[in-house]
């Protein structure tokens, strides 16, 4: 099932998509990731085409944790910038829900803040049940579905300070979505093919086969520091093929066009908008 959040006739719902319509729910997405059962409201399915989609992000979400360096093509094009060899353990950041935006929205990169601002495509993990010490043979119990990311980086802010926080979390820089994909349409272990583009050009393209740190493995190194939460999402890595590392390198300038895509999941597609100026604050 795939599951989101949107805005219709000045009003904010949860549906059910499919066949290129929505079907509104009586649960809320805090209300479904906690397993409520989904049953319809009595409104008509409306078309996709004239929904406004949202953040599919729960209002329980903390944040995003994310992977740093998780696919080995990432760590060989980022050797000489970030991290010399293989990790030994995922490399855990964290990303504000500050940083969140809605899956079409245009993206506010202002160019007097960064002057590099650079694309990831990431397979997101959404938490569905609670747990502390989570075993990897049982992390599968604890996900709740999959959504799409892209881990928009400012590099030139990240290279700068020794912590990555504030190049990952620049205000409403991160899409999300288009929806939630249940876990229960996908086998285990995973192996969806994602990839990005930039103006209909091919930047990324992998399968999450390639991760150094598989999914189970990232659950259960998280929830041995930090108990997971219904809501909770976790941006799992992202593959070669970034701007940084290209040569020459290539970063995100106004009027491009990105469409982030994992298979079986959904597609992003956002507009850059590189102007100077405040961005308004908060997930849609």
């Amino acid at each position: 099932m795939r599951i989101a959040r949107f805005g219709h006739a000045g009003n904010t719902y949860t549906g059910a998509v499919a066949d290129g319509t929505v079907h509104p729910l009586r649960q809320s997405l805090d209300e479904l990731i906690a397993g409520a059962a989904p049953e319809p409201l009595p409104i008509p399915p409306i078309a996709l085409a004239d929904v406004e989609l949202h953040t599919p992000i729960s209002s329980d979400c903390r944040g995003v944790f994310c992977v740093g360096i998780n696919y080995f093509d990432h760590q060989v094009e980022s050797a000489d910038t970030f991290v010399a060899t293989v990790p030994e353990h995922p490399i855990i950041f964290f990303k504000t829900t500050s940083a969140l935006c809605a899956p079409y929205d245009d993206l506010n990169l202002a160019a007097d803040m960064s002057s590099e601002f650079d694309w990831e495509v990431e397979l997101g993990v959404v938490i569905g049940t609670a747990g502390r010490n989570i075993a990897r043979e049982s992390a599968a119990e604890h996900i709740y579905g999959y959504t799409v990311i892209n881990d928009i980086t400012a590099r030139d802010v990240q290279r700068r300070h020794t912590q990555w926080h504030l190049g990952k979390n620049v205000d409403r820089s991160t899409p999300v979505g288009p929806w939630i994909v249940t876990a229960d349409e996908f086998d285990d272990p995973l192996e969806l093919d994602i990839a990005l583009t930039v103006n209909g050009e091919p930047m990324q393209r992998a399968n999450t086969r390639d991760m150094i740190f598989p999914v189970d493995q990232q659950i259960a190194v998280i929830s041995q520091y930090v108990a997971l939460r219904p809501g909770d999402v976790i941006a799992t890595g992202t593959p070669s093929g970034v701007g940084f590392a290209r040569t020459p390198p290539r970063f995100l300038t106004d009027g491009d066009v990105v469409e982030t895509v994992i298979d079986g999941v959904g597609t992003l597609h956002n507009r850059i908008v590189a102007r100077a100026g405040a961005v308004a604050v908060g997930v849609s």
